[in-house]
């Protein structure tokens, strides 16, 4: 081999190297995607009860517990298909976060924001030793309600699963009909309207119970199909599995303007992408630390996040 030849040889190798990287960049950009959406989806569970409510229902991630084992059981002891179980986990989340909002929520309507914290705290606690009690606290192992394969691009040098797919355009397909429930429908206009000023909404003859109720049902929904997506994604479930990601979901909501739909989607999307490229690149150990890391850095430079704004108080 001549000179000539060996240089050719070694442009080429490293131009597959430069490729490979690219196309590997590429995928865990796209993993980062499909992660961050179900944060999204979970953070505007967050962001409209505060926004509307005005508390933090610190119980929402353990929801994501258990719309996931409802999906499990539903599909391993009753047989049923994956949509339906799917739909029976909306239902039953739905059920429970109307529940949890009557409850434990609705008679410290005017307490404290203190008390209503430890109220949610001890709610997430009471749903994951129920769920010990009753699923015990081996992990099981979640089939993936999604059956589609995927595709390949690039002549096979970049795969992007079914799960990804389905959980991108879910997101995209969630935010969307939001945005027109709340601009388009009546409950939703009521929804503004308490969440500017829930004396003048009641006074204007808007159940404001009730639109609390209607947060807290479709917040809990929502919950419902994070869970079975991130359960999809990552086939493991216990009664904690809901724990973390429902927190970095608040630290997203809070980095996207915490109150705001389209800053509950992108700080979603932006917290996925960072932890997954900080697993790839950095450490998976320090991949957690990171995204709390970059929650300190939004509140000591942007307290109200990238779309959050100041609200003054007439005193």
């Amino acid at each position: 081999m001549s000179l000539k030849d060996f240089g050719g040889t070694r442009f080429s190798v490293y131009k597959k190297r430069s490729e490979g990287e690219q196309m590997s960049f590429i995928s865990y950009l796209i993993n980062g995607i499909s992660l961050g959406s179900v944060y999204a989806i979970i953070a505007l569970g967050y962001t409209m009860v505060y926004g509307i409510a005005k508390m933090l229902n610190f119980a929402h991630g353990d929801v994501i517990m258990v719309g996931g084992f409802v999906t499990f059981t539903a599909m391993t002891s009753a047989g049923m298909h994956p949509l339906a179980a799917v739909l029976l986990s909306a239902v039953a989340c739905t059920v429970l976060g109307v529940v949890i909002e009557r409850i434990a929520y609705k008679p410290l309507r005017s307490a404290s924001p203190l008390a209503v914290l430890i109220t949610a705290i001890g709610v997430s606690y009471f749903l994951q030793n129920l769920a010990l009690l009753i699923f015990g606290a081996d992990t099981k192992t979640f089939q993936s309600v999604i059956s589609f394969d995927g595709i390949s691009l690039a002549g096979g040098q970049l795969k992007i699963s079914g799960v990804t797919l389905v959980t991108i355009a879910a997101c995209i397909i969630i935010v969307v009909g939001l945005t027109l429930f709340i601009r388009r429908t009546k409950a939703g206009q009521a929804m503004l309207a308490v969440s500017e000023d829930r004396g003048a909404a009641q006074l204007m003859g808007i159940n404001v119970n009730g639109t609390i109720a209607l947060t807290f049902a479709i917040g809990s929904a929502l919950a419902a199909i994070a869970g079975v997506l991130l359960c999809s994604a990552y086939p493991s479930l216990n009664p904690y599995t809901g724990s973390m990601p429902g927190i970095k979901a608040f630290v997203a909501a809070v980095f996207g303007g915490i109150g705001s739909i389209p800053g509950a989607m992108l700080g979603g999307i932006l917290l996925g992408i960072i932890e997954i490229l900080a697993k790839a690149y950095i450490s998976s150990q320090l991949a957690d630390a990171i995204v709390f890391a970059v929650l300190i850095v939004v509140l000591l430079v942007k307290p109200t996040g990238i779309f959050g704004k100041k609200i003054q108080e007439k005193v």
